[in-house]
């Protein structure tokens, strides 16, 4: 299973999405007290550091 993004559920926990190396499902599990903090936080930037849209095109 290979972490792919981090979802912030609506009660603010976080959990990662994995996916299945072999059978491409996703997987939704809760963080655990000993991930890395550095890990988690990079794969939420990944997100902001290419949107799914123009950023010029966002209101000023």
């Amino acid at each position: 299973m290979e972490p792919i993004a981090v979802w912030v559920r609506p009660d603010g926990e976080w959990a990662l999405v994995h996916r299945c190396g072999s059978c491409k499902a996703a997987r939704i599990n809760r963080i655990a007290g000993d991930d890395n903090e550095y890990a988690l936080l990079s794969l939420a930037a990944r997100a902001m550091a290419s949107p799914p849209f123009p950023v010029d095109r966002l209101p000023e």
